[in-house]
């Protein structure tokens, strides 16, 4: 069983001041971006090798890769890829596999900020491995992992409290997304949005500080231009902000692009049940998806002249943003491919991240709308190229759940701020239907299925997502007002040993009462009262509520779906322990 409670501060655990944290977060960000170049360079180096047979750092992911002088047996480069990639994440650090961010999330909210120093180095060459050999993954996934994993690192190095290293592990993911695209406000937002239990000067100033070192250290190495380019084209005249009538079709695509993020959450944990269901060799599983992988790129280069598929895709979307792709069907057919290889890819084994083939979706979904309204509509001048961009945005914002930062880094990785409003009008609707599809995320998807479950709301600290179970004392029984002993004072030898009994007095019931844990008839304590019922299942910020809006003393816990009488109680939780959970919240 999975342990799922909150690892205690040690005795030899600090509290940072806000000058050593903010410290520690720049050698993060210099840190996180020598990562980033370091991974983009052995991503080129294995692609290279893998595609081409060449030894060569020059390889442009915005680029169409040549055709490759392998003929058909290219086929065989993810397959190769993925066998070492799955045995290296085997051996060395199952976290690695898949897109990483969920294992960042769950390191924040269930294992205080731990994530084990080796997961950095599996991480960055199981994803170089994968993306360098065409899995359909990107690279902000694994690069947000590593910085995580830095962070980790160098707050438990320094013996910080809890939260101060779960402030550096989000520093360290926000890092890493602004060193791979070159967008530090929404680098700083995603920490926020994704990363953060606490939004707060202390724990902002340090992510900051290390998204914008991070920046600073890609720009040495990559330049100062943007991610993509973005081709010139005419907007109509009804692309004017105060354009009312415009408003109803920004609406209608963001419905269109929150289902397109609502399936492809749901067809890649579908694909990935598929391979976790099939009980033949995990290599064998792994070389079957790898090779769809190999046929399906080697199929696109031999009808379309480019594999498309594969690797990051970012050839595709530059192709997109700059009117080089702009049929509609075409467009259509590649969003369904992408979102099929990517899944594959993620089932199969692969180590990358879902946020590229995300701006992916967006792209050839955004395009294809586009595209159908110019020809429907050819003399209002609609443009393919416009919905690209807001479809990044809107598959991103509705897929991750990261409304703000899909918006802004949109802005920040084509240099366009001429669509803010369209752009900001698609994604709500985008989020809005998507989470009226299905509560969870691309990311919190993964760890709800582990029961890891992450607040949807703004929230300041983590107690409030734990079962009724975990925190309960157990109800040993039911008696009679009568049946037991009248003292009223509390023993404190029984220490943490607490039972309680249901008190009741004949159909009537009057609250509980700390019993001897071998005596039960011996009370020890007034009875507490009023009490309400509860199930073991509920969260506690459930149980708050219920506590303060109806001036509950205690909570009698039933099984799910029991009917709430006193012989079903399988557990008592008070108000003590609910303070002493958020008493240990705050000791972290």
């Amino acid at each position: 069983m999975t342990d799922t409670s909150t690892p205690q501060p040690t005795a030899d655990t600090r509290n940072a001041s806000i000058i050593e944290l903010s410290l520690i977060a720049v050698g993060i960000g210099i840190v996180t971006g020598l990562g980033a170049i370091l991974l983009r360079y052995l991503i080129a180096i294995l692609h290279n090798l893998f595609f081409l047979g060449v030894f060569s750092f020059e390889y442009d992911a915005n680029l169409p890769t040549p055709p490759s002088p392998y003929g058909p047996l290219v086929i065989l480069a993810p397959v190769v890829g993925g066998v070492i990639v799955l045995w290296l994440v085997r051996t060395f650090a199952p976290e690695a596999k898949g897109h990483g961010v969920p294992e960042v999330m769950d390191a924040i909210y269930y294992r205080g900020g731990v994530i084990r120093p080796a997961v950095v180095a599996v991480k960055s060459l199981a994803s170089a491995l994968s993306i360098g050999s065409g899995a359909s993954v990107g690279r902000e996934g694994p690069i947000i992992q590593i910085g995580s994993g830095i962070g980790s690192v160098l707050g438990r190095m320094f013996n910080l409290r809890s939260w101060q290293v779960i402030t550096l592990v989000a520093a360290g993911a926000g890092a890493g997304i602004a060193a791979t695209f070159n967008t530090p406000l929404g680098a700083v937002l995603f920490a926020v949005e994704l990363m953060l239990p606490e939004f707060s000067s202390r724990t902002l100033l340090p992510v900051v500080l290390a998204t914008g070192t991070a920046t600073y250290v890609g720009r040495l190495a990559f330049g100062m231009a943007p991610a993509f380019l973005v081709a010139a084209h005419e907007r109509p005249d009804v692309f004017v902000p105060l354009s009312v009538d415009m408003l109803p079709l920004y609406v209608i695509f963001g419905l269109v692009a929150g289902v397109a993020a609502w399936m492809f959450v749901k067809v890649l944990y579908r694909t990935e049940d598929f391979f976790d269901d099939w009980t033949a060799n995990p290599y064998l599983k792994n070389v079957v998806g790898m090779l769809s992988l190999g046929i399906l790129m080697y199929v696109m280069l031999l009808t379309t002249g480019q594999y498309h598929t594969e690797s990051v895709g970012y050839a595709t979307i530059e192709a997109v943003l700059t009117g080089q792709l702009a049929a509609p069907a075409f467009l259509m057919l590649l969003f369904f491919l992408k979102m099929i290889a990517t899944s594959v890819s993620l089932g199969a084994g692969a180590s990358g991240g879902v946020f590229s083939p995300s701006l992916f979706l967006g792209a050839t979904l955004g395009g294809a709308f586009g595209g159908v309204l110019d020809l429907m509509f050819p003399h209002l001048g609609f443009h393919p190229v416009t919905f690209a961009l807001i479809g990044m945005a809107g598959i991103v914002g509705a897929s991750t759940g990261a409304a703000l930062t899909s918006i802004m880094m949109l802005f920040e990785m084509t240099g366009d701020y001429s669509i803010t409003v369209a752009a900001i009008i698609a994604v709500v609707c985008a989020v809005g239907i998507r989470r009226r599809l299905s509560d969870d995320d691309i990311y919190t998807t993964k760890l709800s299925r582990r029961g890891h479950h992450i607040p949807q709301e703004r929230r300041s600290h983590s107690f409030s997502i734990r079962r009724i179970r975990d925190l309960m004392k157990p109800a040993v029984g039911v008696f009679e007002k009568s049946e037991l002993g009248a003292s009223g004072l509390v023993d404190t030898e029984l220490g943490e040993d607490r039972n309680f009994a249901v008190v009741v007095t004949g159909r009537q019931l009057e609250g509980v009462v700390r019993v001897h844990p071998e005596d039960p008839t011996r009370r020890h304590g007034p009875i507490i009262s009023p009490v309400g019922y509860v199930q073991e299942t509920s969260f506690l910020r459930a149980a708050l509520t219920n506590m303060a809006d109806r001036g509950h003393a205690a909570l009698l816990v039933i099984p799910a779906g029991a009917t709430p009488r006193p012989e079903n109680v399988v557990g008592v939780l008070t108000r003590e322990a609910i303070a002493d959970s958020v008493l240990r919240d705050y000791r972290s």
